[in-house]
This record gives structure tokens, sequence and C-alpha cells, in this order.
């Protein structure tokens, strides 16, 4: 009796475990049209270790590096990173195959020294694209005005390549840019006339050798952060600030701007003000004592005067003042 109770069980058992759906047999999460493009991508990178779970036998919703929308199952991130992730054996040109992945919001190429060439205009065609960050790479060639027509692009980062020629006047489409960096490569000629229909974007265009001076129009916005450090502009920047501004943090050290100081009105927001190297005269105003800085460098200019006492301005050492013109007072010496 209790054997045959025990061979039931083990019966039932067996037919319970044969019901479940086995991992091989079930429905694959990836979208064929993806894999396909994948699969061209790995080939036109010729095939890298560091691609190598990219294979057709396996669901490519778990392929690394790539992403999936957990609804639609379309690949919605693409994120190639040298250094600690192993992309370094990666070479080549981006394929213009990135372009025919249709649903892609994320696209990513970081520090990857041997990725070369221009940046495809098949990049165009990804409209869900809110994310292009090649950074750190040997790409050339210019910013291409194309990207203009990613109109849900949030964040776009270009910084650390060897990109030439001039900005694009039509980035300033882009009306959910939050961010744009532009730094570290060979730009030139003048900052574009931007007039965003949006909300003005960080914006970061240093080391480059761009020249000119700052559109009238960008004193209009309202921007966070801005950095124009290591070029070659000039003129008078004054206009950017006032005390109707949000502004938080300014580099815009290492170029040739001239204008008198005395008067320039910084607004409250300020937390982060780098202006050395430059032409800048007149004294510092004395409402700099109010605002609650983190970081101020005024060095290398033509001030002069008795720097205002109070605030956050006998915080910073002599270095924030040195080699101006007559500038006096603590941290400096007396006048």
């Amino acid at each position: 009796m209790k054997n045959t109770s025990t061979s039931s069980l083990l019966t039932l058992s067996l037919l319970l475990f044969l019901s479940l759906p086995s991992p091989s047999l079930s429905a694959e999460r990836c979208n064929p049209h993806d894999k396909k493009v994948l699969l061209q991508i790995k080939q036109s990178f010729n095939n890298p270790y560091f691609l190598a779970s990219w294979v057709p036998t396996f669901d490519c919703c778990d392929w690394y590096v790539v992403e999936c929308d957990s609804t639609t199952n379309r690949i919605n991130s693409l994120t190639l990173f040298g250094g600690v992730q192993g992309g370094g054996n990666l070479s080549g040109q981006i394929p213009a195959a990135v372009g025919d992945l249709p649903f892609l919001e994320t696209l990513i190429f970081h520090k990857l020294s041997n990725l070369t060439g221009p940046i495809p205009p098949a990049v165009a065609k990804l409209s869900h694209l809110k994310t292009l960050w090649l950074s750190w790479t040997n790409l050339t060639g210019p910013v291409p005005s194309f990207l203009s027509q990613l109109k849900n692009l949030t964040f776009l980062d270009l910084s650390f390549n060897d990109l030439t020629g001039s900005i694009p006047m039509e980035l300033s489409l882009l009306k959910n840019l939050a961010g744009i960096r532009l730094d570290r490569n060979k730009l030139t000629g003048p900052i574009p006339d931007w007039r965003f229909t949006g909300n003005a974007p960080d914006i970061n265009l240093s080391h480059n050798k761009l020249t000119g001076q700052i559109p009238e129009s960008f004193g209009y916005y309202n921007y966070s952060r801005l950095d124009f450090s290591r070029n070659m502009l000039s003129g008078d920047l004054s206009f950017m600030f006032g005390p109707n501004k949000t502004v938080q943090i300014v580099d815009f050290s290492r170029n040739t701007f001239e204008f008198n100081m005395s008067n320039v009105v910084f607004p409250a927001s300020l937390t982060s003000l780098d202006l050395n190297h430059n032409r800048i005269f007149g004294s510092l105003p004395a409402g700099l004592t109010a605002l609650e800085f983190q970081f101020l460098n005024v060095s290398y200019n033509r001030l002069c005067g008795k720097i205002p006492m109070g605030g956050k301005l006998q915080s910073f050492d002599a270095t924030s003042y040195f080699h101006n013109r007559c500038l006096c007072g603590a941290p400096l010496t007396a006048c």
C-alpha cells in the first residue's frame, strides 16, 4: 500500500515537472529586427571579445551593454564603455546600423580610444533618442547640424574628441535639451547666436579654439552652469550677470574678456565664479560679500582697489586674487 502511494506521488510530481515551461522553449523577448541590427553592429567592429555574449542563440535582451524596454521588448539602450567595462579592444567607426534601432533612447560610446571617424548621419534617424554621449574617443569631423533632428534629446555630450569646424546654429532647435558638452575638442569660429525656444541648457564649450564675443542672445536666458574657459573669446560679458539671473556656476577663465567689473551686479544664486586670466578692470563690487561662494578666482586680471571685507571673500587664499594691477587688502597685502 505504501509503495503504491509513493509511486503515485512520484508520477504526479513528474507530470507537474513536465508541465512547467522549459527555459529553452520559452518565447524570446528580443525583437528579431533588433537582434539582426545588433549582430550587424558587432560584425562592423570585427566581432570583438567585448561583445562575446552577442550570439544568435541567446535572447538579445540579455546581451551585454544593451537593454530592452520592459513593455515593448525593443532595444532602448546601447551603452559601450571602455576601461573597466572592457571595451578597449573595440575599434573602428560608429556603424551606420545604429540608426536602425528605432526605439533607442540612450546611445553611449565612452572612453573608446580606438573609435574613429565622423558621427554618422544615420544617428539622425533615432527619433526617440534622449541621451547621446560620445566622449573620450577619437571621433573627427564636425559637430553635425543633423543632430537638431533629434527632437527628444535631453543630453548631448561630445566632449574629449577631435571634432573640428564651427558649432552649428541648429542645436538651439532642441527644445528639450538640458545639457550640452562640446568641451575639449578643436572647434573654431564664434559661439552661435543661439535662440532657445525652451529652457536654456547647461553649456560647456571649454578647451576649444573659439573666437569672437559671446552673443547678446545669451543674456536673454537663465542658465545654471556655463563653462567657456580656455578659448580665445573676447569682449564684454557683464551682460551675462544681473540681479534677476539664476546662474550658479560660471567659468570664463583664460580668454581675453575685457570689461569694468566695478558696477556689475552678480546674482544671489552664484556659488562659483572663475574669471582668471582675462583683461577685466575696475574694482570688486561690494555686493560680492553677500554671495555664498564655494569657489572664486579673479586672478591675472587688471583689477584695482581694496577687496571688500565680509562674506566669503576672505575665506579664499591669495591665489584667488593675485596678479592684478593694484588689488589689495586681505587676503592680499594691506592697502
